[in-house]
Parts: structure tokens; sequence; C-alpha cells
């Protein structure tokens, strides 16, 4: 649980059990992928986001590489180096994959800092925000296979734009199945004010936005 300045107490969320129904085919969740900016402010139902997130990068086995948790997105020697942050109405979050919950961070809207200047069209009151964070440290001291590359800035980079690319990815035929509106886009540096103050060592990569579509997609003929 968490704070506000002003002392208004956030409680994490613990989030429903991903409903692994089947769905549709990969294919057809490719087929419909688009981008969708005409966004809704109805908030996500609380499957829909556990799903969500789990689809981002949930712990899809117990054991994975070098005897850690494999997750839903691939990282570098299985480092699991981004995090995902997740700003709603009532605050900002950082979803805890093993935990199956949303920690709180603090309390608070703080979609609108998600936005850089000048970015055009995009509302900062889509009900759900997420926000990718590298976590250098565990590149530097990762459990998997250390590699010299690993302590390597530029091959450093590769490696969190690729593995954020992974995450960022997954959502898109996740939306496109359940018929939700998602983008993705850069963002502000916000590192300093959640990601545990450690402005060197977390750095926030990219931004998508996730909500219901404004309007109800178009059926495809069958």
């Amino acid at each position: 649980m968490n704070s506000s300045p002003a002392g208004r107490r956030l409680p994490d969320i613990e989030l429903a059990l991903p409903a692994q129904d089947g769905g549709a085919s990969v294919f057809a969740a490719l087929q419909r992928r688009s981008t969708q900016r005409e966004i809704s402010a109805t908030p996500l139902p609380p499957q829909v986001l556990s799903n969500l997130l789990w689809a981002a990068c949930g712990v899809n086995r117990s054991i994975g590489p070098f005897g850690i948790c494999g997750r839903t997105a691939a990282s570098a020697s299985n480092s699991q180096e981004i995090d995902l942050y997740v700003a709603l109405k009532d605050g900002m979050y950082r979803y805890d994959a093993v935990a199956n919950r949303l920690t709180a961070i603090i309390a608070g809207d703080h979609r609108s800092l998600t936005l850089t200047p000048g970015q055009q069209g995009v509302k900062p009151g889509a009900p759900v925000q997420l926000i990718f964070v590298v976590d250098m440290h565990r590149l530097t001291h990762t459990a998997g296979f250390q590699e010299p590359g690993l302590e390597d800035p530029e091959i450093q980079k590769a490696y969190y734009f690729v593995d954020t690319g992974i995450m960022a990815g997954n959502v898109y035929p996740f939306a496109a199945v359940r018929h939700s509106a998602s983008f993705a886009r850069r963002t502000c540096p916000i590192q300093t004010q959640f990601s545990r103050g450690h402005p060197v060592q977390y750095l926030a990569r990219c931004c998508r936005t996730c909500s219901i579509p404004a309007y109800p997609p178009a059926r495809a003929a069958d």
C-alpha cells in the first residue's frame, strides 16, 4: 500500500486469475490487429485488465530458462528487465506478474504525465496507460547467461528496446481479439517520479494506451 502527498492511501489490487479460454486463433488475432486511437473513458472490466497484463508479460510457466519463471514475453537471458507500470484513474501501480497483483506506487491520477509535449490527438483520460520501464540492474546482474554484452551500454539498448517491443507487441493481438482500442507511443522521462527513485537505473522506454473503443468495431463478414 502507498499514499499520495496528501495522505490518501492507495491499496494494492489483487488481480483476477487470467482466463485462458482459448479465444481466437493466432491468425485471426493478427488479421484483426490495428491501431485504434478512438479511446473511451469507460474502465476496463477487472477480468479484461488482468488478461491484458498477463498477455503483456504474465507468468506462463513456473520454470523457464535458467530456473526462473517463464513469461509470455521473452527477454535477454530471461533477465525480465522490463517492469510494467499501470496508470489508472486512482493511482499508479507496478504489475507484479508472479503474485498476480498491482502493487500501489502512488495515489492520484497521473495518466497525463505519460504524455510528451507535442503529442497530438492523445487523450490522457484513457482508463489504462501502460508504461514500460527498464531496470538496468537486472541486465547487468542477470540470473541467466552472463554474456559480456550485458555490461555494454549500446548492446543493453538493443536488448531492452527489443524486449520492450515484444511486450508491447503482445498487447496488440490481445486487444484485437477482445475488440479493445490500443496504440503505442514514446513517453517522457518519468523514471524519477515512479521508478523507485533511481533515475539512472530505471528508464521509461514506451507507453501504450488501452481502452474499450469509443465506437463499436466493424464486424468482419463471416
